[in-house]
């Protein structure tokens, strides 16, 4: 659903005129709302993003999505609501002390936004300094603030891979080359990678999820189709990984006199919380946070924070009790909205501390 959020996109850009906010689009869909504080220091931002999923909605709220099989199952309109709220607020202000952006990003879910409004130079032309983004997440208790200093989701790629082999008789193995079992070789050689070559303490996932290879019984297979994923919280490791896969192919190549190619899809960035923001970030909530521990998770806020000091954090939203514990991306997923509150007094926190707001 990436770049298609087309009423979405209009909603806001409407509701940020009314709150006397000046527009710009950007990435397509995306919408920049930008207002002048009087410091000739650089421009605080706080983003949300706006894409759905292609989940049909279960959740029997009378607010159910319109979308035949879409929905925000990943609680993004629960961020917009918070970032209109804080445009609402920060409409009631009659001057600012200091400039803010507000940048409602399309397509986080995929191929990505966050990357094409750096490419489109807004960080640089409204001279943003530091970028704050949250996420709604039911891993924590409703209403709980989770973050933590330095890598906090992971670096995420995909790969795809092509064993070929040589086709035959299920009675005469000898005159074939079978790719079905030298992708049983792969798998186990491919598990060593982590258990074997990754130091312990350093987090890492390769995850194969799909083989697909063969026609009939009796037929030795020619092809094998793999694909799978790769998660890594530093950029040498993630790359470590990958070169260990191309070693372990082309040794299986030489075994079993097959070709094995592969093509690697690198996605997301690790989220990098900066450490000196990551203290401000504290002492402007009062140290009202949990410090939460890594996740597999990916997310585009990194491209941000790869030009510019960023903190990314986790609003919690589970309810035991209202049976609010389903996981993103389930068609079930809601959550309660009084967590927008918190989530808004936390950007207005954000917004003192950083002199945007008198404290």
């Amino acid at each position: 659903m990436g770049f298609n959020e087309v009423k979405t996109s209009q909603y806001i850009k409407n509701k940020l005129i009314d709150f006397g906010f000046h527009i710009e689009q950007t990435a397509k869909t995306g919408i920049i709302g930008y207002k002048e504080g009087s410091s000739s220091k650089g421009a605080i931002a706080f983003r949300a993003d706006m894409d759905g999923l292609r989940i049909k909605e279960e959740t029997g709220l009378s607010f159910a999505s319109e979308e035949e099989g879409m929905m925000h199952a990943c609680g993004h309109d629960g961020h917009m609501a918070i970032l209109l709220g804080l445009a609402m607020y920060l409409s009631r202000i009659p001057k600012l002390n200091r400039d803010i952006v507000l940048i409602f990003q399309p397509a986080e879910e995929g191929p990505g936004g966050a990357e094409v409004i750096v490419k489109e130079g807004i960080l640089k032309k409204y001279n943003v300094e530091a970028i704050f983004g949250l996420h709604i997440y039911p891993g924590l208790g409703e209403g709980r603030i989770g973050a933590r200093p330095g890598a906090m989701m992971a670096q995420t790629g995909e790969f795809d891979i092509i064993i070929k082999g040589k086709s035959g008789h299920g009675a005469m193995p000898h005159a074939s080359i079978d790719a079905i079992y030298v992708s049983s070789q792969l798998v186990i050689n491919y598990q060593s990678i982590i258990s074997r070559n990754i130091e312990p303490i350093q987090g890492a996932v390769l995850t194969i999820g799909k083989i697909k290879g063969g026609s009939t019984r009796n037929i030795i297979a020619e092809e094998v189709k793999i694909e799978g994923t790769i998660r890594a919280f530093d950029i040498q490791v993630y790359n470590h990984i990958k070169r260990r896969m191309n070693e372990i192919n082309k040794g299986l190549e030489k075994m079993y006199n097959v070709n094995v190619s592969i093509q690697f899809h690198d996605m997301y960035p690790a989220v990098v919380n900066d450490k000196g923001l990551f203290e401000e970030f504290k002492r402007a909530l009062n140290d009202d946070i949990t410090i939460i521990k890594p996740m597999m998770l990916a997310e585009d806020f990194s491209y941000y924070q790869r030009e510019i000091p960023g903190i990314f954090f986790m609003l919690g939203s589970r309810n035991e009790e209202l049976k609010l514990t389903y996981p993103l991306h389930s068609c079930h997923f809601n959550f309660n909205e009084e967590i927008l509150r918190r989530g808004l007094i936390s950007y207005i926190k954000l917004c003192k501390n950083f002199g945007i707001l008198n404290k």
